[in-house]
């Protein structure tokens, strides 16, 4: 999985409430995350450690890997 803060719809809106803000303090340039580490943050978050991954990404959108055009 790939975290990618500028391509979040939810971005400015979810970010206080976002685990990717609890862990870095802040909206980062981009995450990758492995499917253990999706795993271990998806169990924090449903025992109410940490709040749950806000990502939003658009259905239709670009490319996971890149919010630029084309």
């Amino acid at each position: 999985m790939v975290i990618d803060c500028d391509c979040c719809v939810a971005r400015g809106l979810a970010c206080g409430d976002c685990v990717v803000s609890v862990l870095l303090g802040g909206p980062p340039d981009g995450l990758e995350l492995d499917s253990d580490e999706v795993g271990a943050l998806d169990a924090l978050a449903g025992s109410g450690l940490v709040p749950p991954l806000r990502l939003v990404t658009a259905i239709d959108g670009p490319d996971p890997h890149s919010c630029g055009p084309g």
